[in-house]
Parts: C-alpha cells; structure tokens; sequence
C-alpha cells in the first residue's frame, strides 16, 4: 500500500503554500487598513477621537468629500452626502471647530461677556446678541464675570482659546484697559458696551444716552411739584453711573433746585442692596419725596423698602428707573423709567461687531437714545 508523504521543507509544494500563506496575510492588512482598524483601536483606546480620515476610509471616500459635506457644501452628490452622515453618526463624530478655525484662520464664534446676569437688562441683551449673530451663521460664547475684574480676566483668557471673531464685553467694575488689553490683544475685534474705559479708544464703543435720559427722568419729577429728588443707586465709579448723576444735576441745576449730598446714595446696581440702603434716605437732613433710580433694578428694589417703611411707591414717594426690562411694565405700580430697549441693544451690538469683522470698518462710538416710559410710580396723573 502505498501512502503520500509530507512535502520536504524547501519543496515546490511547500513555497506555494508559504506565498499563499503571506499573500492572505497581506490582503488582510490592506483590508484593515482600508478603514477597520479605526474601530479595533477605539476598542483599545475608548478615549482616541474619530477623524475625518476615519469616515472616509470607512465608506471608501476622499478626506476632501467629508471635509464638503461637514461644512454643507452643494458640491457633494445626494446619495454620498447620505452615506457619509451615515457613517458620521454611526461612528460618533464630533466637529473640532476650532481645528477648523485655526485651518481657515477664520471662526465662526463671537465671545459676549456680561458683568452681571442676574440683571434682568443683561439677559434681554444677551438674548439680543445671540439672535443678531445666530442669523448670521455665528454662535455666541458667553461668559459672566459677576462684576470682579479677575473673575473677568480669567473668563476672557479662556475663552480666547477658541480664538472668537469678535468680543463684546460690558466691563466689571472696576475693570483695568491696561489689565484687559493683556488678554485681548491688538488684533482682537472687540467691543465694550454700556461702560466705557479710560485707554480702550482702539476698540468700538455702544452706549446708552445716559446723561439725557436721567435729565429726561428728573425733569419730568420737577414738573410733577419735586423739589428734592433723590439720585440713588450704582457706584459713582462707574462712567454709566457718573453720566446718569450728570444729567440729574443738570436738571436740577436748570431749575434752581439744589443737590444736597445726602440725596445721592450709593449702591451695588442690585435689588436688595437697592431695598436695604432705603433707610439712608430718611435720616435727620429733609428727606427728598423722589428719587431718579440708577436702574430698574434698583428702582424695584427701592419700592420693596419704601412698602417696608409703610411708604407707598407713586403716592407717597415718586421713583423712575432706567433700562424698562420686562418686569417694569407689570411690577405694583408699574415703574416709569427710560426705554432702552435692551434687546434691540444686543442685536445692535453683535451687528456692530459682525460689521467691523466684515467690511474692515474702523472701531467707532455708537450711542443709542432712550425715552421717557411714565408710569404710575412716579404719581403723574395718566389719562
């Protein structure tokens, strides 16, 4: 009986099956390295991030291709549009857009950094910002400093990182152009809202007519029979405070009225430190029967003390605020005060910005007006 015997080494039979061996071998790594082996290293590594090359090499398409179709491009058929969203969402990418940024030496964000968000007039005009760069294709980095000039700091240095095309920052107190131009610097499309700053003329400006309107307010408590009316509210620090003191001197000066001292009271532009502060109103001097608010906030908070007095806001002490948020027109008695529209601001603002960014126009002063809103907190007989 006759029986096979195993190949020799170094035989035709056996090279045939080695080369066999090793072409399978290779067409595996060419396979693998095809596209899978992006997930058997995910499996290894669950933190390695998924790449554009990933999904093209998933699918058998041109980095080129997904890089079009993550940025909306037409360009890309229907049918390969599809497959690449497939294979986006089933892979879990996430856009590194600030890779992209740096690619394109472009961003599609603008940093909006508020001193105090608790301030009602800050969130209409955040809102404001965001709807106004939302409509332009932006998305709006925000940050709040709570009013302190190293919680600003630190805010702005972070969200630098994500180099913005645009900041538009409403200083804290106290803020330092010096301090700030560190972070931001002289390439930086910035814009300051509501307070300005001593050696910040590089960068645009949007204000509020302060002076006029806490005139506009002051007159309007003369003509109700006023003598002695109150400024109160804010820190005489702050440029919008000092503005809004001008204008009520001013009034008062028109008038033939004095300004005694103890009429300007000082306090955070808050409603409680607003309701607590009443009582430095009534002390030995003659106390005023009106008081011109620094804000609406403070206004309401004012009203909250007077009741606590068993003072009656409208009847028997007049207010005005300034701002006219929302609460203004429905608070018990609804607050006369300056119309400012901070919405609409906020729209202006990111508008301002989106126009230095691009047409190239030069960073200006933008002043926007306000109205007088009367109201029955002031006690003016409305028809």
């Amino acid at each position: 009986m006759s029986s096979k015997r195993p190949p020799r080494p170094g035989s035709a039979r056996t090279s045939k099956a080695a080369a066999s061996k090793a072409a399978k071998g290779t067409a595996a790594a060419s396979r693998a390295k095809a596209g899978k082996p992006a997930e058997s290293e995910r499996k290894r590594d669950p933190q390695r991030v998924v790449t554009v090359t990933d999904i093209a090499n998933a699918i058998g398409v041109s980095r080129a291709t997904v890089s079009l179709v993550l940025r909306g491009s037409p360009l890309v058929h229907v049918d390969t549009r599809a497959r690449v969203e497939a294979e986006l969402k089933r892979q879990r990418y996430v856009y590194n857009r600030g890779a992209a940024n740096l690619r394109r030496r472009t961003s599609s964000s603008v940093a909006l950094v508020i001193n105090d968000l608790a301030n009602p007039f800050f969130a209409e005009f955040a809102a404001g910002v965001d709807e106004a760069l939302g409509e332009k294709g932006y998305v709006t980095l925000l940050g709040s400093t709570g009013e302190s000039p190293e919680r600003q700091q630190a805010v702005l240095t972070s969200l630098m990182e994500h180099t913005p095309a645009g900041v538009i920052l409403s200083p804290a107190e106290g803020s330092s152009a010096a301090q700030l131009h560190k972070v931001l610097d002289a390439r930086a499309n910035v814009l300051l809202f509501n307070r300005e700053l001593s050696g910040a003329d590089d960068w645009g400006f949007l204000g509020l007519d302060n002076q006029n309107g806490a005139q506009l307010a002051t007159e309007h408590l003369i003509s109700l029979g006023h003598r002695r009316i109150a400024f109160y509210g804010g820190h005489a620090d702050s440029s919008s405070c000092r503005q809004r003191r001008a204008g009520h001197a001013l009034a008062m000066k028109k008038a033939g009225l004095p300004v005694d001292a103890a009429w300007l009271i000082e306090s955070a532009p808050n409603r409680l430190e607003a309701a607590a502060r009443t009582g430095e109103l009534f002390g030995d001097h003659a106390a005023p029967t009106a008081a011109v608010c620094y804000n609406d906030t403070v206004a309401l908070g004012l009203m909250l003390g007077l009741l606590a007095r068993g003072i009656q806001p409208g009847k028997g002490f007049a207010v005005t605020g300034f701002d006219d948020i929302p609460e203004a027109a429905v608070t018990t008695p609804p607050l006369t005060t300056l119309a400012a529209n901070p919405r609409e601001r906020g729209r202006q603002a990111a508008q301002l910005v989106l126009r230095q960014l691009d047409d190239g126009a030069a960073p200006g002063r933008t002043i926007a007006p306000v109205a007088l809103s009367v109201r029955e907190s002031s006690g003016a007989r409305l028809k």
